[in-house]
């Protein structure tokens, strides 16, 4: 069957490195993977292939598992102490000679393969890692978007002229989407209207030679409508700015080398949203006299602006491992039944459900080979994960909104007895707030499936939340919430 041209082109973007002590089998896969589109090299000495790896130029790594002079579960043990990514199907001669389980599983090894005259299994799972590669690609160009637009922030919401504020934007855009060339029109009617002043033109910038289309059509066209993209032919992608309404008050386009992907169309419809936010914000400063509730709504959009970026941060986060979606909501929700049983008021209560949606959003910077880990983890592995807390609060430090949820998601792995992390708190040292989250996160770790061990279904979570009272756990809260807890079964039933 003939591969499509598309096919081989996508295939082609897959770099492969074979590994046998036999050059007649190297050769036969390359030759073979070559004729499917994939880039593939060969090489028969086990050390040598360690090295090429370690230059991070491979995708997949097709490697014998009976080789001399090491054998490719010692290769592979060798590569996972500096490559956590590399994709590895490890190949066998006789089924009696496969790798025992155990070793799959600790190795992070994708899978086995018994060598025969055919390659069609052995394909399909190379196209399996493929399809895990590419979703893991697209996860970090978004990841890495979102990283940038968070930085990008504390410039464009400095006050300051719409003028400069443009500069700043195009600047932003340009950097976000990796182009020299870019394009930003702002209204300054929208601006004028509340300031009473005369009309002028647009306030326009461009980067870079490429030709844009006219500002006023492409305004007063359906094409914007509502917020959606324009994809011209030649790659270039334009975003229209909205204000609080949903009307158009500018346009941001880039112009890239290729039509642009889902993600980065996601990505600057992200960043207008913020542009739109920051220019709200010189209106909210200069608006002092404005009746208390527009600024209370101006606020509120601004607010939304702020949770939505940081929400996408956040579900990004449970969207990695299958095992923990919904996890953060569920925290949260927990998290605000236990200060209302304790009679927290309601900015209390508030605060303490923000910060159960948002106490492991330190996560998104731990590599997926950590995170996904299905096995027992190392002590370096650990000390990464143990990290995230503090990474957490770091991400929520950069933006005034959160600064007050900062200190719950730095404690919430903190314990009474003084033995938590990252910073070794101990019993009202600790924010009852994050006592709170460390409870309603324990128990919903413990009643979900992980995909090192299934869940320890209710009675047997109860008992170990009883168990760490005092030492883990803030009793009080435990038992409050085992109150919770009793009711909400009595209610089902």
């Amino acid at each position: 069957m003939r591969k499509s041209k598309a096919s081989a082109s996508a295939k082609n973007s897959f770099s492969i490195l074979t590994l046998d002590d036999d050059a007649i089998m190297t050769s036969t896969l390359q030759a073979y993977f070559q004729r499917s589109g994939y880039r593939v090299d060969t090489e028969n000495d086990p050390y040598q292939a360690i090295e090429r790896v370690r230059e991070g130029k491979y995708d997949i790594l097709l490697l014998d598992f009976l080789m001399t002079p090491i054998c490719g579960d010692q290769v592979v043990e060798e590569i996972r102490k500096f490559n956590k990514e590399l994709f590895i199907i490890l190949l066998t001669g006789h089924k009696s000679m496969a790798p025992p389980i155990k070793t799959i599983r600790e190795l992070d090894i994708q899978g086995y393969y018994e060598k025969s005259e055919r390659f069609d299994q052995l394909e399909l799972l190379v196209e399996s890692c493929c399809k895990s590669i590419l979703q893991m690609r697209t996860i970090k160009s978004y990841q890495n978007g979102l990283a940038a637009i968070m930085d990008s922030l504390p410039q464009i919401y400095h006050l300051q002229s719409l003028e400069q504020i443009a500069d700043s934007i195009l600047q932003a855009a340009t950097g976000l989407m990796g182009t020299v060339s870019g394009f930003l029109a702002l209204d300054p009617a929208y601006y004028q209207q509340e300031h009473a002043r005369g009309g002028q033109n647009f306030i326009t910038r461009t980067r870079g030679q490429h030709a844009w289309p006219d500002v006023e059509s492409l305004l007063s066209g359906e094409a914007l409508s509502d917020g959606h993209a324009l994809v011209e032919e030649g790659g270039s992608l334009i975003v229209p700015i909205l204000d609080e309404r949903r009307r158009p008050i500018g346009l941001v386009g880039v112009a890239l080398p290729a039509p642009p992907k889902a993600d980065q169309v996601q990505l600057l419809q992200v960043f207008a949203k913020q542009a739109s936010a920051a220019i709200r914000n010189i209106l909210l400063h200069s608006l002092v006299n404005a009746k208390n509730e527009e600024l209370t709504e101006a606020y509120r959009t601004l607010r939304d602006s702020y949770m939505e970026i940081v929400s996408a941060m956040r579900l990004l986060v449970d969207a990695r491992n299958i095992y923990t979606r919904g996890h953060s909501d569920r925290v949260s929700d927990w998290a605000e039944k236990i200060a209302r049983a304790i009679g927290m008021d309601e900015a209390q209560c508030e605060r303490v459900r923000v910060a159960g949606l948002f106490h492991d959003i330190g996560k998104i910077g731990v590599p997926d080979g950590i995170l996904l880990k299905p096995g027992r983890l190392t002590e370096e592995e650990y000390a990464v994960m143990k990290g995230h807390s503090a990474e957490g609060a770091k991400v929520l430090e950069a933006i005034s909104l959160f600064h007050d949820i900062v200190p719950i998601v730095r404690a919430h792995h903190e314990r009474m007895d003084g033995q938590g992390y990252p910073d070794g708190l101990r019993g009202e040292q600790i924010p009852i707030e994050a006592r709170i989250i460390t409870v309603a996160d324990s128990y919903d770790a413990m009643t979900s499936d992980r995909q090192y061990r299934e869940n320890l279904g209710y009675e047997a979570a109860v008992q170990e939340l009883i168990r760490g009272k005092g030492s883990q756990f803030d009793a009080q809260l435990v038992d409050a919430f085992i109150g919770i807890l009793e009711q909400e079964r009595e209610r089902v039933s």
